[in-house]
């Protein structure tokens, strides 16, 4: 079985005590925003890329580095190795950008942080919210917005 290798960042966006998840219906998934780090990127320019693209929301801050992880699975006939790497990032307005029909197969959605931990299809992804939560709590209040 070939090996494919490649890093992959995201964020968990909240919005006071409400986190971004992103129902995907066509694999019936619940996921984070993420994707590829593309050349010449950063991982961080990636994940606030990624959630714009397959969120629409636009106007973000990041607020701490989640740090990385690496996930192991089969996809495909292959054995994929990912480095993930993850922001806490903030929504700062509800303001939406217009996806590109790619993106259209991600529809948006804010759960409480259980909610989150629940709905979410994979345990790696879990992971990243109950840092986000941790370090949520940490930090200076949000203002929150409500989109």
């Amino acid at each position: 079985m070939r090996t494919v290798r490649y890093t992959a960042a995201g964020g968990v966006v909240v919005d006071g005590e409400r986190v971004l998840v992103l129902h995907r219906p066509s694999r019936n998934e619940v996921r984070l925003p993420k994707g590829h780090v593309e050349a010449g990127e950063s991982p961080q320019e990636t994940a606030l890329r990624e959630v714009v693209e397959e969120s629409g929301y636009s106007d973000l801050e990041i607020v701490d580095d989640l740090g990385h992880q690496v996930v192991k699975f089969v996809f495909q006939g292959a054995h994929v190795v990912r480095d993930e790497r993850y922001w806490l990032m903030r929504l700062r307005s509800p303001r939406q950008l217009e996806r590109q029909t790619t993106d259209l197969q991600f529809v948006p959605d804010w759960l409480s942080w259980d909610q989150a931990l629940a709905a979410l299809s994979f345990e790696p992804e879990r992971e990243w919210v109950r840092r986000a939560r941790e370090r949520a709590s940490s930090s200076p209040p949000a203002t929150g917005t409500r989109p």
